[in-house]
């Protein structure tokens, strides 16, 4: 059945799955190493873990598993040439725009809406990828006012902010006869 589908397809389907835009950055010795990635994921609150996806091919990979801690950097919508370098396409300027903390921990881009450190937890196979869950050790708040990068078809996308203050969801989007509620498990 997975022969029938077609990879570009699945590609281009998922990418209609609008994501936010992180830097994964790890240091080994000195150097600070990061890739971008939008495959990134709450995964639990008791205790406080995430996962991000890493392609077996990158080289940043290994180098997660050797630091054995990484941070997960939240970009904001200006901060586009940060994601395109960490994707492989070097940007001119880009030491103007990119600093990292300077502490021993896991490195975390300065400036971006938010980052988590974190320690790795457990790496478990994904196919061509490895999920790297992470036991989440800091929470950094960065420029929380400012508004996410977002992926989106294969491009980078800014979210449309209402201007006026207050404003409630316009009437189609309210369905007062809907209730949700959620029962319990018991087995």
């Amino acid at each position: 059945m997975d022969e029938a589908i077609d990879r570009r397809e699945f590609r281009n389907l998922v990418g209609l799955f609008a994501t936010g835009v992180t830097v994964v950055t790890t240091r080994v010795g000195e150097d600070v190493h990061g890739m971008t990635a939008n495959a990134f994921a709450s995964l639990s609150l008791d205790p406080l873990l995430i996962i991000v996806c890493v392609d077996r091919r990158a080289r940043l990979h290994p180098l997660i598993q050797e630091a054995g801690a990484f941070a997960v950097n939240f970009l904001h919508e200006g901060q586009e040439a940060i994601s395109r370098n960490f994707a492989g396409q070097p940007q001119e300027g880009i030491a103007d725009v990119l600093h990292f903390s300077t502490d021993i921990a896991a490195p975390v881009i300065l400036g971006c809406l938010a980052s988590l450190r974190c320690d790795v937890h457990q790496v478990l196979d994904g196919g061509d990828h490895a999920i790297v869950i992470g036991r989440v050790t800091a929470l950094i708040r960065g420029d929380v006012g400012a508004h996410p990068l977002v992926y989106f078809a294969g491009k980078y996308r800014r979210l449309l902010v209402e201007s006026a203050a207050g404003q409630s969801a316009p009437e189609p989007w309210l369905n007062h006869d809907v209730r949700v509620y959620h029962e319990e498990w018991h087995g």
